[in-house]
């Protein structure tokens, strides 16, 4: 069962995250490690969808219209209202689809708020095993198994000292790929198929940068502030604002950004 212990968090929002969180995980979890439809959203390739997915996401955005009217809305699964709206919901009801659909842990439920355009809250549940992470760009918290505290990452300030991780290197162009494995290759340890606990895991300390691409906002909004709150940094790998997605460098420790910064220019 999920907790419901207030977070900490100054943001004025921040305690309807757990009022979506709870709602989401009420919708999502019977359908975990159970029978059901997957659908394909690609005509060409995999893009796997299901009922927890969407029903996920519905109990959310009702959740949203009830109590915030004049908020916008962005999901991954029912499109995007009100988007000239100062604050603008940002939600990926399981972000990981791959990982639920395989019975793996490590897919999770992401929930942004964008402030004026900026990620200014967000949250990260995995309801299976309990844990929630985040932050308001100022402080950053978990609750779980291990209890309720503040979110700190790590100091780590060379590649070769350094954990990083990404989803897959196929999501990677030939291109990026190349940039990719070059860094892979100058750091201690790289991880694969982590999905959004990576960030979470940078945040916590356990982890020194996550090198993404092709994300979309939903991907991301809800993770820059949880990161952030844990004194890292999250940008594209130009340096600039992540709220859009794309290519995505997150790291723990602002030296290793700006190292990173400059292996991801170097040319190919």
């Amino acid at each position: 069962m999920m907790m419901t212990t207030p977070v900490s968090g100054s943001n004025e929002f921040a305690p309807f995250l757990e009022r979506l969180a709870d709602a989401s995980a009420k919708a999502i979890m019977p359908h975990f490690r159970q029978d059901f439809a997957v659908d394909n959203k690609r005509n060409e390739g995999f893009d796997p969808v299901t009922i927890a997915d969407r029903n996920g996401e519905t109990v959310m955005r009702e959740l949203i219209n009830t109590a915030y009217p004049d908020h916008g809305i962005l999901g991954e699964e029912h499109g995007a209202v009100n988007l000239d709206a100062e604050n603008v919901w940002v939600l990926d009801p399981i972000d990981g689809t791959r990982a639920f659909i395989t019975g793996l842990p490590t897919w999770g439920t992401l929930i942004g708020l964008r402030t004026l355009g900026t990620p200014s809250l967000g949250m990260m549940i995995q309801p299976y095993v309990g844990e929630r992470f985040a932050g308001d760009r100022e402080h950053a918290w978990y609750q779980g198994p291990l209890g309720q505290k503040s979110l700190k990452t790590r100091p780590c300030n060379r590649l070769a000292d350094a954990t990083i991780f990404t989803t897959t290197p196929a999501i990677f162009t030939a291109s990026e790929r190349h940039v990719y494995d070059r860094i892979e290759a100058s750091v201690q340890l790289a991880r694969y198929g982590t999905d959004c606990y990576a960030y979470c895991m940078v945040a916590a300390g356990q982890g020194d940068a996550v090198i993404e691409t092709g994300l979309q906002a939903y991907d991301i909004v809800a993770l820059v502030p949880i990161i952030e709150g844990a004194g890292g940094v999250v940008t594209t790998w130009t340096g600039g604002s992540p709220s859009e997605g794309g290519q995505i460098l997150a790291t723990g420790d602002p030296r290793l950004h700006d190292i990173l910064l400059k292996e991801l220019a170097k040319p190919v």
